[in-house]
């Protein structure tokens, strides 16, 4: 029986993707379930896998090329043997050759995305690291003990130039390789953004230290109760933004034509840096969320981001973004907007410095504020505003709970 193995369907944001990886060849066996191919979109890698055991007859969309929604990317052929399968080119092919490709292929399959790019920088596979995963599949655990316990293996080979590689003489190299679709895209909506829109930026500071005093007073408390979820900075970031935007709705909006948006929800993005690149996975209507259930969901986001398991409904929607550039140790920094919401905030680097409190000289832990935002749909008045109501906010969390 003959299949069409299909892209899978994008959503409307999303119109094309771009086949990354091909983990088997025309006339190799294929077990149901198993992994086949990787599409690359815009915002995440999806999986494609067989519909039944069998093998693949052929393949109509090379690595690289575009492929859209639900369009045909190769033909199956389900309970068929590999070897009868194959193409006559691959029958006449030398044995050393075929068996060469069936262990890259099946090398490749062993592992996701994330941990190819990691055994690719550092030239491994897959069959070198012993895999832990399910049926042996290699994690990026597995890659990382590697290359922790046995440096001397992974370093000993530069001489194996990778395809998109370009390497000069003596000690002077360089590296040249194609951008991902991700990062292209990135970098395309960093550009329209700054292109399209009205964008400044307005600071403040803000004390941490009640926030902080709260966190160790009952962090231990909170996470017993709360089945090991440990209580951060950043759920108090989020529920101050939710109730501020709530204050001023502008800063919720955004822009569609000359239309303004006003949502009656908030959906805000919190940015997550992966391997592939930065991205934005939605926390869904943040007023009815509490601490917990924001650092729950924040946690499982990092962690299939690290994973690349984010998938197409994380991401999609948004009425305001929060980034956070201290994890990094940035003291400061301007974000940029994250079209079309009209709004970003960025936090930052958390820094003992001397302030002045009822005329006395006192250490403070203080983190700068910055909110950039579309001047087109906010004035200067609702953008300052907005960012003192989240600092006010910040320094006296009882008045998030009183709703004061």
């Amino acid at each position: 029986m003959t299949i069409e193995i299909k892209a899978p369907t994008f959503p409307e944001s999303v119109a094309d993707g771009t086949v990354a990886t091909w983990h088997k060849k025309p006339g190799e066996a294929v077990s149901r379930d198993e992994l086949i191919v990787d599409i690359e979109t815009d915002k995440v890698v999806l999986e494609v896998v067989a519909p039944a055991d069998g093998v693949i007859k052929e393949i109509h969309k090379d690595e690289g090329d575009t492929v859209l929604s639900a369009e045909v990317i190769a033909i199956f052929e389900e309970g068929a043997a590999g070897s009868a399968s194959a193409p006559a080119a691959e029958a006449a092919s030398a044995p050393a050759a075929t068996e060469a490709a069936s262990e890259e292929g099946a090398d490749e399959s062993t592992s996701g995305p994330a941990v190819r790019r990691l055994l690719e920088e550092n030239n491994l596979k897959a069959a070198d690291v012993k895999g832990t995963g399910k049926g042996g599949r290699v994690t990026k655990e597995d890659v990382l003990n590697h290359l922790k316990n046995k440096p001397a293996a992974a370093a000993p080979a530069p001489a194996a130039a990778a395809p998109a590689v370009d390497v000069a003489a003596g000690p002077r190299v360089e590296k040249r390789v194609p951008m991902t679709r991700l990062r292209a895209t990135i970098a395309k909506r960093l550009v329209e953004a700054q292109q399209s829109a009205a964008m400044l930026t307005t600071y403040n500071e803000v004390n941490m230290q009640p926030v902080m005093e709260l966190r160790k007073r009952y962090k231990d408390l909170f996470e017993k109760s709360h089945n090991g979820v440990r209580l951060g900075f950043m759920s108090f970031f989020v529920k101050a933004a939710t109730e501020a935007l709530k204050r001023f709705p502008a800063v919720n909006a955004s822009l569609d034509g000359n239309d303004i948006v006003y949502h009656g929800y908030q959906d805000i993005g919190v940015a997550v840096s992966t391997e592939r690149g930065l991205v934005v996975p939605v926390l869904r209507d943040t007023d009815d969320m509490g601490l917990a259930d924001v650092e729950r969901t924040i946690n499982d986001f990092a962690k299939r981001g690290r994973e690349g398991k984010l998938g197409m409904d994380d991401m999609q929607g948004g009425t305001f973004t929060i980034t956070n550039g201290g994890v990094f140790g940035s003291l400061m920094s301007t974000p940029i907007l994250n079209p079309p919401q009209t709004a970003i905030l960025g936090m930052h680097k958390i820094q003992e410095r001397p302030m002045a409190v009822n005329g006395q000289v006192v250490i403070q832990p203080m983190m700068y504020l910055a909110l950039s935002y579309d001047h087109r749909l906010i004035d200067g008045k609702e953008a300052v505003q907005f960012l003192v109501t989240i600092k006010d906010l910040l320094e006296d969390p009882a008045r998030m709970l009183l709703d004061i």
